[in-house]
């Protein structure tokens, strides 16, 4: 039952934290789980963000930032990261387009952290989770470290 509660007060934390950035309201960015250097977050489909009209995909560049967003809340919610945290690179792979209409959804996970960096790996899928529209991987500056 603990577990539980821990998972909704990360989450709800993190929704506070994120509800004050103002391209995570633009672009409609919703925390799903946050904690142990894993992030999970959605982008809902939205007509603003197509990229193009005449097939419906979301831009790509939305997707990007919904990674990188993802990315550095999983480097942040990494238990040894005690602080801020910015992006040093990220290298994004598309391998296809996103399906019309689909909510974007990124797993993240920051799989290695030393004084100054952390890295980061993450998945954007969009419900197909066998074929994923995109890879990332990442670094990012580290406050605190080991």
């Amino acid at each position: 039952m603990t577990d539980k509660r821990d998972a909704a007060a990360r989450l709800e934390k993190a929704r506070k934290f994120f509800s004050a950035l103002p391209h995570a309201v633009a672009l409609g960015m919703e925390p799903e789980d946050m904690g142990g250097g894993v992030a999970i977050m959605s982008m809902p489909w939205r007509e603003d963000l197509v990229g193009d009209p005449e097939t419906g995909v979301i831009h790509g560049g939305a997707v990007s930032a919904l990674m990188d967003t993802a990315c550095g809340a999983a480097a942040m919610s990494h238990p040894r990261l005690m602080g801020a945290t910015a992006t040093i690179g990220l290298r994004i792979d598309y391998m296809r387009p996103a399906t019309p209409r689909a909510t974007i959804r990124v797993r993240a996970e920051c799989h290695h952290i030393t004084r100054s960096v952390a890295f980061v790996r993450a998945t954007a899928t969009d419900g197909d989770d066998d074929r994923p529209v995109a890879t990332a991987t990442g670094t990012f500056t580290v406050q605190g470290g080991p």
